[in-house]
């Protein structure tokens, strides 16, 4: 069992995403999540799972609770170690000094040699509190923790990180900006859940500036990309020939994906049926629509209903939710999500199978 601990503010959204790289995901506590494995590559890729563990258990949130559970648990480690404390969303008041400190003596107590700055192991200790909400993910949370407010200490040994270089990638330090481009955590989320990994093919037929291209990419896949406008298509190439040729990618071991772009229409794509794997698009929002050639509705239905002859799942990223357009378009809807951006944006995110 592992132990995920999620970031971002929408933990039902954080544990879809972290399906793409653990299975039977489970949240457990405000920001913390369980699974039964995982590709410790995938992690790597993730947006919004920051750690993942090997679970040594979980307790009650404070320090004696904590401590009674290590100095139970089996330990087949050896080696040098340092304790890592976390106090989620600073929900449990746990002072993570006396924490590591305890922990860390116990550590010590069983024979370890303590090493701060580079040890051979890494025992994260997780404090959180928090009522857990059922999300419309479909990632399940534990019965009988369901509606109810928890306090959860959960031990693990540090598996995996992901890599946080996104602040490398703001939309506006890119080669090629417009505004509303969308940022490069949702542009890595949604692709994560689309199915990015190598081997994999994702389409973007609004790519826009080429963000979430550019992160599929950079996770492995190969990326198709088509918009209608001839200056997106030149600026989407000039940001994904910078990113991704010659990239050190996401996962040393993986190298990024190969990238195709060029103009089109989303409602009559030039692709051959079931030609990607997954589809990705960020839909005109309603002020936005005048740079169509078509009415807004029919454009997003049109798009649906191609992504639909190309692809088995799509992730679509609006300003209001496309359900009764995707569900004509013959797709189920597996998730769906809303996140806030400010006052006046709210993005709706589709999960369609």
């Amino acid at each position: 069992m592992y132990l995920l601990e999620l970031g971002g503010e929408d933990d039902a959204f954080a544990a879809c995403e972290a399906r793409s790289g653990a299975a039977d995901v489970r949240r457990i506590a405000p920001g913390l999540a369980v699974a039964t494995a995982i590709v410790p590559g995938r992690i790597r890729g993730l947006a919004y799972t920051h750690r993942v563990s090997d679970l040594v258990g979980r307790t009650d949130a404070d320090v004696a609770s904590a401590t009674a559970l290590l100095e139970a648990a089996t330990i087949d480690r050896t080696g040098t170690v340092a304790v890592r404390a976390t106090d989620v969303h600073g929900s449990s008041g746990v002072s993570t000094t006396e924490a590591e400190r305890a922990l860390g003596n116990v550590l010590v107590d069983r024979g370890f040699e303590v090493d701060l700055e580079e040890p051979d192991h890494v025992l994260r200790a997780a404090f959180s509190e928090g009522r857990l909400e059922d999300g419309d993910d479909l990632v399940t949370v534990d019965d009988e923790s369901r509606g109810e407010r928890v306090s959860v200490c959960a031990l693990g040994w540090l598996e995996a990180e992901s890599v946080r270089d996104f602040g490398t990638r703001k939309p506006t330090d890119k080669p090629f900006f417009q505004p509303g481009s969308m940022d490069p955590l949702l542009a890595r989320a949604v692709a994560n859940v689309a199915g990015a990994r190598p081997g994999r093919t994702i389409l973007d037929p609004m790519c826009g500036t080429g963000g979430v291209l550019v992160e599929a990419g950079l996770v492995g896949a190969d990326v198709i990309g088509t918009d209608a406008q001839a200056k997106m298509v030149r600026g989407a190439r000039e940001n994904l020939a910078h990113y991704l040729a010659g990239a050190s990618p996401t996962d040393a071991d993986v190298p990024a994906g190969e990238w195709h772009v060029g103009r089109g229409d989303a409602t009559r794509l030039p692709i051959r049926d079931d030609a990607a794997d997954g589809v990705v698009f960020d839909a005109p929002y309603g002020r936005q629509s005048k740079i169509a050639t078509h009415r807004l509705e029919d454009l997003v239905s049109g798009a649906l209903s191609e992504a639909h002859r190309v692809a088995s799942r799509a992730v679509v990223v609006a300003d209001r939710p496309w359900v009764d357009e995707a569900r004509d378009a013959g797709w189920e809807i597996d998730a769906a999500f809303e996140r806030r951006v400010h006052r006046s944006l709210t993005r709706y995110v589709l999960v369609l199978e």
